[in-house]
């Protein structure tokens, strides 16, 4: 609990429930950057190979949280839509294909999809059963389906998916599962081996802890060479140092979709966020951050008046718990909210807290009470 506490040092008062928007750093990837931003004042990059060192830890901590079978199959990217977008406008299509994806999907693995109607690509978006959103996904998925793309965790609702069940049957069927897995990497285990994606990718800036500008993203090995390649520059080579090399050719890893140089303060401050995780250990991080989730709902549940939106039962959420109270609408709330340091957002019809495992039992009480006081009000 005192690594804890020294890592995540919040104001007096604030009660950060947001980890599914933008989470705080922990203390070491402050000092990660802050280290970095003098080194560059004192020294420029004279030390560069000592930051590739750095990146190179990174991709191996970010395989050993995917269980990627290597480093080769991480990509590091800039954003959760760059590495849809690789997907999308890099596999060949044919007019009439089918791409299936659910009606509650954040924007980035919805609209990048529908993108695809010039070509003659249909997206189809599947309402989700809360009672059996996988039968319904895959109900879905005709003969011209192509590809089913999902989020392992809905970011308004908070709802969490079978996506072992999805890839067995994704697999079997011939079709591509494409998971947008950022908000359960860093929150919950995360295992595309198990899962059997093709593709999955995630920004670092929510459950990673991380800064934003900076994710990875995960492309099985029989499909790299696959998806077209649309963007070209020198990191992207086979040979990235040989620059004066007149032949080329993409690199056969994952690199082939860096295509320029590697945001490497980004680089500095993630490999930090994640070296807290792996101290810890996902399996614990998992356990605390469910611990606060059910906290929060049976209090929530207590309220007069609160409707909690999220499902109930553990095994179909991951990190966020969703509400509305009566008497209140979001906005009014949400910024009642805000004028008491309870950091959180309006999302799907209500407000969603989103904890993670380090969040202290005053954060919740105090959040707690301050609502019952509101009901009664």
């Amino acid at each position: 609990m005192s690594l804890l506490q020294d890592e995540f040092a919040h104001a007096d008062g604030l009660r950060y429930l947001n980890h599914a928007a933008v989470a705080p750093w922990p203390k070491r990837a402050t000092l990660a950057v802050q280290g970095f931003a003098e080194e560059n004042w004192r020294l420029g990059a004279r030390d560069y190979p000592d930051w590739l060192i750095v990146e190179r830890r990174l991709r191996e901590r970010l395989s050993r949280l995917l269980n990627a079978p290597t480093t080769a199959d991480l990509a590091l990217v800039k954003n959760t839509s760059e590495a849809l977008s690789f997907v999308a406008f890099g596999l060949d299509w044919a007019t009439g294909d089918q791409v299936v994806i659910s009606d509650q999907e954040f924007p980035s693995n919805r609209v990048v999809w529908q993108a695809l109607e010039r070509f003659g690509v249909k997206t189809l978006q599947v309402p989700l059963d809360s009672a059996a959103p996988e039968a319904a996904l895959l109900a879905a998925c005709g003969p011209r389906t192509r590809l089913l793309a999902i989020s392992a965790v809905q970011y308004a609702s908070g709802l969490r998916l079978d996506l072992q069940r999805l890839g067995h049957e994704c697999r079997r069927r011939g079709v591509l599962l494409c998971v947008d897995a950022i908000q359960q990497l860093g929150a919950l285990p995360f295992d595309v081996q198990a899962i059997d994606c093709a593709f999955a990718m995630a920004d670092g800036h929510k459950w990673m802890l991380g800064p934003e500008g900076l994710g990875v993203f995960y492309c099985r090995a029989d499909l790299r060479q696959q998806l077209k390649l649309h963007e070209y520059g020198w990191h992207m080579l086979e040979h990235p140092g040989d620059y004066e090399r007149p032949d080329w050719e993409p690199a056969r890893s994952a690199r082939r979709f860096e295509c320029g140089s590697p945001n490497m303060l980004g680089a500095m401050a993630l490999e930090a966020s994640l070296s807290v995780l792996e101290d810890v250990g996902m399996e614990q991080v998992a356990a605390e951050l469910t611990e606060r989730v059910q906290w929060l709902q049976d209090g929530l549940m207590r309220i007069p008046g609160a409707r909690v939106l999220s499902p109930l039962s553990r095994q179909r959420r991951a990190g966020i718990i969703s509400f509305r109270l009566d008497g209140w609408d979001n906005r009014t709330l949400f910024e009642r909210l805000r004028a008491e340091q309870v950091v959180c957002a309006q999302r799907g019809g209500g407000i969603r807290f989103s904890p993670h495992f380090y969040t202290s039992s005053q954060v919740i009480e105090d959040t707690l009470a301050l609502l019952r006081q509101m009901a009664d009000a």
